[in-house]
């Protein structure tokens, strides 16, 4: 499958989680396993070649994480809400789109000098991605990069992000 037909897939639904935000939801992505499969493929193309660990943000980014783990031979670390761990290293509180949000790393997951990429499958504001890079960097991790399918440039992301490898699979 072509990697146009499977993010043709991608729907829109209007007023979610809010009223006024335009949610994208990868669900019929991740549903097809031959779209799934070249989602996939793509964002292993971008990821630099360095990269020992795949840190796979709550919750669609647990399942891109985990096909590429499993498929390239990574480690898979996931980044969680709170009270989801049973140890944690360190927790960050950031700025959503339409709220706030907290993500934790799990305790001895990532470690110093270890290479780690950060998987989710949208990039909005970039609060999340830029948290998920604080919690590597904090445990002394190095990010190698920000791998998403889709990016919505309008809000700002990738600007919370400089300096940093950003790769998106679509933008719109």
């Amino acid at each position: 499958m072509k990697l146009d037909r499977a993010l043709g897939l991608l729907r829109e639904v209007p007023d979610f989680p809010l009223p006024g935000v335009v949610f994208r939801d990868l669900t019929p992505v991740l549903a097809d396993p031959d779209a799934l499969r070249a989602v996939v493929d793509a964002l292993q193309d971008k990821i630099h070649p360095d990269t020992q660990v795949v840190a796979a943000i709550e919750s669609r980014g647990f399942l891109l994480g985990a096909a590429l783990g499993y498929g390239w031979h990574y480690g898979v670390v996931p980044l969680r809400k709170p009270g989801k761990l049973p140890a944690v290293a360190h927790r960050v509180t950031y700025d959503l789109e339409y709220g706030t949000a907290t993500l934790e790393l799990p305790a001895e997951a990532v470690v110093p000098g270890q290479h780690v990429v950060v998987v989710d499958d949208v990039l909005a504001t970039g609060g999340t991605a830029a948290a998920a890079c604080e919690l590597v960097e904090r445990a002394g991790g190095v990010v190698t990069g920000v791998s998403v399918v889709l990016e919505i440039p309008g809000l700002g992301g990738r600007e919370r992000l400089v300096g940093r490898e950003v790769n998106a699979l679509l933008s719109v």
